[in-house]
């Protein structure tokens, strides 16, 4: 079995089958081991993926490099695109990964007979080649790596929620430590009903939720 055939296989045991977007992410993965000259995937934290969507294309690019969210070795760039960008956190070379522009025309070369177009991408995504298949380009990262890694033993609590912020993500507002929710940049709104969060309202000073300018 070759290494692509077992990170496929890996791949397909997190949805109990296989699909293009899985065989996407892990041809880019191996893409990137090549490029930068790392062995993949890693044990390590050495390696660090943005991706740009969600799905299953996230889970072929984990299970070829060993960056996953929960280990803090990947991040989600929510920009719809099938494409990621991989940075040696050592050396500070970075590579952008995507499909190639022309790659569903090439598919037709490479899939005879298929069932339908989902099996032709499936087929056709293992045997393109990587010229093919991607368009690699080296890039510059425009936002801080030590921001987005910080320190694993930095955490605070917000002065007016209580909740205790990790990562050095908390918000200074004058003199007060906030957390992005209570400091206006929050993702959530809290319920008007008061029976629903009078457990929440007890631990905030005077019952009310502030805004503050970020």
């Amino acid at each position: 079995m070759t290494k692509l055939e077992e990170l496929l296989e890996l791949s397909a045991s997190w949805h109990n089958h296989l699909c293009p977007r899985q065989v996407l992410g892990v041809r880019m993965g191996l893409c990137a081991a090549n490029f930068l000259g790392l062995e993949l995937p890693q044990e390590d934290k050495r390696l660090f993926t943005f991706i740009e969507t969600d799905g299953c294309l996230m889970d072929g690019v984990s299970v070829s490099t060993g960056c996953w969210a929960g280990r803090r070795t990947m991040r989600v760039m929510d920009f719809g695109k099938m494409a990621a960008t991989f940075t040696d956190t050592v050396t500070g070379k970075t590579v952008r990964i995507a499909p190639h522009p022309n790659v569903r025309l090439a598919v037709k070369n490479h899939a005879q007979q298929p069932e339908d177009s989902w099996h032709a991408y499936l087929l056709a995504y293992q045997s393109m080649s990587v010229e093919e298949l991607l368009v690699v380009q080296r890039v510059n990262l425009i936002v801080s790596m030590r921001s987005i890694i910080s320190c694993e033993s930095a955490r605070v609590n917000c002065w007016h929620c209580g909740e205790e912020i990790f990562n050095e993500r908390e918000v200074r507002f004058k003199e007060q430590i906030l957390c992005k929710a209570c400091a206006g940049q929050s993702y959530y709104g809290m319920l008007s009903d008061p029976e629903n969060h009078r457990d929440v309202l007890t631990s905030v000073s005077e019952g009310v939720i502030c805004k503050f300018p970020s």
